[in-house]
């Protein structure tokens, strides 16, 4: 039987969801956590790959186990035993050919910047001190919606078959000191959205124009594009599955 887990967590401590041999990944810390109540080797398999530091509200992932599960006991069972930063928010029970990678629709992530000094946020949003143009980033960010090549914004050396993700929304959001940017879309690239947030960070402060970035989009090159924002203002916030999917 096949299983998904919709799980949130925080993204600091860990080297990102892959299980790695030499760091703790998101993904070992499940595996390990799985095995110990299921009393089974048990692999899981998350719908995406988060970057070192990078949090997440929403993700999905599945797992294999024989037999019926207690929905509310397992999960019960299993926050248990997990790390404070790693929460189980629900199970369910899905077809046996289920995927949460392949067969999501869509995902979302936010990136949260605040412009005021603020310790208790610093781990979870990135600071920024310089004034930024909401308006013209905003007005750049719709022009990502005319796209769908972006290798301009993909980490170089990365093995995709294609570059093309197709994004519905984009948005920057302000919120007083805090500013939030939204985007949705089938698909992501490695390094995606923090490269597209770099980008539109240096469109903010002027360094480059609005039209600059249809060139850059255009030229498909990495190195004409903004600098990568720090992974701990970003954050996965939904996967989005066909209606009907979860039993």
């Amino acid at each position: 039987m096949r299983y998904f887990l919709e799980l949130s967590y925080d993204g600091t401590p860990y080297h990102g969801w892959q299980r790695q041999p030499n760091a703790v990944s998101i993904q070992e810390v499940l595996e390990n956590a799985l095995s110990i109540i299921l009393r089974v080797k048990t692999e899981i398999v998350g719908a995406g790959r988060t970057d070192t530091g990078v949090h997440a509200k929403q993700i999905m992932a599945h797992f294999d186990y024989h037999d019926s599960l207690d929905y509310d006991d397992f999960r019960y069972k299993l926050n248990s035993i997990l790390p404070t930063q790693i929460a189980v928010q629900c199970l369910y029970k899905v077809r046996d050919d289920a995927h949460a990678r392949f067969d999501a629709v869509s995902r979302s992530y936010e990136y949260y910047v605040h412009t005021q000094k603020d310790p208790f946020v610093s781990n979870r949003s990135y600071y920024f001190k310089k004034p930024l143009d909401v308006d013209l980033m905003n007005e750049a960010a719709k022009l990502l919606l005319n796209y769908t090549n972006f290798k301009c914004f993909s980490k170089s050396k990365t093995d995709v078959k294609t570059y093309n993700c197709t994004i519905t929304e984009a948005i920057w959001e302000r919120n007083e000191d805090q500013l939030i940017f939204k985007i949705t879309a089938n698909r992501f690239l490695r390094n995606m959205v923090r490269a597209i947030v770099g980008t539109l960070v240096e469109i903010g402060l002027q360094k480059l124009d609005v039209k600059d970035l249809i060139e850059i989009i255009k030229s498909e090159d990495r190195s004409r594009a903004g600098y990568s924002v720090p992974a701990h203002g970003l954050y996965l916030t939904k996967v989005e599955y066909p209606k009907k999917f979860i039993r």
